[in-house]
């Protein structure tokens, strides 16, 4: 590269004459249109890092405040934990209302099948059926449970088809017929 005056000049300043500052320009054009995308996503991240950086823990989102704030504001940070305890304690609370209920559903359980096995029993001795008397007690059950229902009625209805139908026969199948095909050796030559 040819800087100016054959290489005499000292400084990059006036010395510098046209042609050296025509061949910068060449240079500096050709560095930026081969790596110029690459140069500008490499100055916004040094860009990024540095604003990181300088922000510290205390500005991110999420972090900790420091103990100037924690100093000055105690009262709220009291009552955050009371109001966090009391919502636990609520909580709490409830799941063992649920709790209860589930386990009373589950004697109730208990001592109905334990009637159940005991009406069983007796049957048995008396020389009962006793699946017989648990239907009936089914029964029972459903007929209180339909009278409160409005019972539904079906309308009469014709079949779809004849008594005497029989699809393996043939007959009676309207047009469409299905023969099986001969069996044995191709006649094809």
């Amino acid at each position: 590269m040819d800087l100016g005056d054959g290489g005499a000049a000292t400084g990059p300043g006036p010395a510098l004459g046209r042609g050296g500052l025509e061949a910068l320009q060449h240079t500096v054009g050709s560095v930026l249109s081969g790596y110029g995308w690459y140069l500008l996503l490499a100055a916004v991240a040094v860009y990024l890092l540095v604003q990181k950086v300088s922000r510290g823990p205390a500005a991110r989102p999420g972090g900790r405040p420091g103990a100037a704030e924690a100093a000055e504001e105690p009262d709220v940070v009291v009552r955050r934990q009371e109001a966090l305890a009391a919502a636990r304690l609520r909580m709490q609370e409830e799941l063992n209302a649920q709790a209860e209920k589930y386990k009373e559903k589950q004697r109730q359980l208990e001592e109905e099948r334990r009637r159940q096995k005991i009406a069983m029993w007796e049957s048995m001795q008396e020389g009962k059926s006793y699946k017989g008397n648990l239907k009936l007690n089914q029964q029972e059950v459903e007929s209180g449970a339909s009278a409160s229902a409005v019972p539904k009625s079906k309308p009469n209805k014709k079949p779809l088809r004849g008594g005497g139908y029989n699809p393996l026969s043939g007959e009676g199948g309207g047009t469409c017929s299905w023969r099986p095909g001969r069996r044995g050796p191709s006649a094809g030559g």
